[in-house]
């Protein structure tokens, strides 16, 4: 019998390509641009007058712009409130509706109304970021698996806060055009389908020796750990499997990532050039968007680092060149704002912490810390330098607990 084929006829290398162009791609940017836009919107001119309590940036000061620090973190972190649901809620949906149907599901002009768009955004977001990895490293094979202008008004920020639309909808509409997960379709009995969906991934006939070798693993697999499956409770007990050891390593992976200062330079980034060091609004998102963008291009660093360094060094160096960067932003901030060479240095440091950020490739897509995108409009400004230090301490624990 031939191979099955998706998307018209796609099977090995070019649906490999296409899952990742029009699903996982799509979903990672989702993520991270969700994540992130909001931060550099905040200190335009339309956006304070359309949601003036939440403007910390222009005539506010004292009790009031402390009140509406607070108010802006919290409409900025409705979004990590949102994933919180969204990503747990993966553990019993992708399991009971299969990969797609979630994944699909996950693809919502006032104050109120933007804060319970950015939670349910956050759930959709939640549902992507704990169901596209698990398909996409399921349909992979396991050798990959490791690598795998200037205006005003509402024209400002009313695109930028739209565009996530059109990436929702790519992924919408792909999703059901492509493979299920074999590793999903086994356990449910369904093994013709698998069948099918393993042929397409790897090109071959449904009766190829390598398709039947591959859903003998996985049914052996299943009836090896059929009456000895893992549930919830078992991760806080250490048992032969030594599950809460594991479940420990990856929420304190999660906190260092966090709490090293990631989620602060991605979200804020815009508002720590602004009101941290003191330069001009445009000048700001224009450094932010130079940032974000060396971040992006930085992650590609993990595809070669992490089988060629191995894990806990590639972590190592990460931890320890973000603790390095947070130190070195804390002393050139604490000069006054007038020493132009010690802003220079401290955009300097903040672009080398987003080289550094990605090479430990700590990314289990869970969702982000809330209190970190909560707190840091309310402290930046209060406290100055000193609020780097906290991050500074917490990445020189890196290297020595990994």
């Amino acid at each position: 019998m031939s191979s099955s084929a998706f998307m018209g006829g796609l099977r090995g290398r070019s649906l490999t390509l296409a899952q990742l162009a029009l699903v996982v791609c799509p979903a990672y940017v989702l993520f991270g641009y969700n994540q992130s836009n909001l931060g550099g919107l905040v200190s335009l001119s339309d956006w304070v007058a359309r949601f003036p309590c939440i403007d910390t940036a222009t005539t506010t000061t004292g009790a009031q712009n402390s009140d509406n620090a607070t108010i802006q973190g919290v409409v900025i972190a409705s979004f990590t409130l949102g994933a919180l649901p969204g990503c747990l809620s993966c553990s019993y949906t992708s399991e009971k509706l299969g990969r797609r149907p979630v994944i699909f599901l996950g693809s919502a002009f006032q104050l109120a109304q933007l804060v319970i768009g950015r939670s349910i955004l956050g759930v959709g977001v939640g549902m992507l970021s704990g169901t596209v990895p698990t398909w996409q490293s399921e349909c992979s094979s396991s050798k990959n698996r490791g690598k795998h202008i200037f205006k005003t008004g509402p024209v400002t920020w009313r695109p930028p806060v739209a565009l996530p639309c059109f990436l929702s909808l790519v992924l919408m509409l792909s999703i059901f055009f492509m493979p299920e997960s074999p590793r999903w379709l086994a356990p449910q009995n369904r093994f013709g389908e698998a069948q099918n969906s393993l042929s397409a991934l790897k090109a071959l006939s449904i009766n190829s020796p390598k398709v039947t070798a591959e859903i003998a693993s996985i049914e052996a697999s299943l009836e090896q750990t059929a009456n000895s499956a893992a549930g919830l409770r078992d991760l806080f007990s250490m048992g032969e499997g030594r599950l809460l050891y594991l479940f420990s390593i990856c929420i304190l992976l999660q906190f260092y990532q966090q709490m090293a200062g990631g989620n602060l330079i991605s979200v804020y980034s815009t508002v720590i050039f602004q009101d941290g060091l003191n330069l001009g609004a445009q000048t700001s998102r224009i450094l932010s968007g130079g940032t974000l963008t060396r971040k992006l291009i930085s992650c590609f660093m993990s595809f070669f680092t992490i089988d060629r360094l191995g894990r806990r060094f590639a972590f190592m160096v990460s931890g320890t060149g973000m603790a390095a960067c947070m130190m070195g932003l804390a002393i050139a901030t604490s000069f006054p704002h007038s020493n132009y060479a010690a802003q220079m240095i401290s955009v300097l440091f903040i672009f080398m912490f987003n080289f550094f950020l990605p090479i430990g490739a700590n990314f289990l897509y869970l969702p982000r810390n809330f209190v970190v995108t909560m707190i840091t409009p309310v402290a930046i400004r209060p406290i100055g330098y000193k609020y780097y230090i906290v991050y500074t301490c917490i990445g020189f624990c890196i290297p020595f607990s990994i």
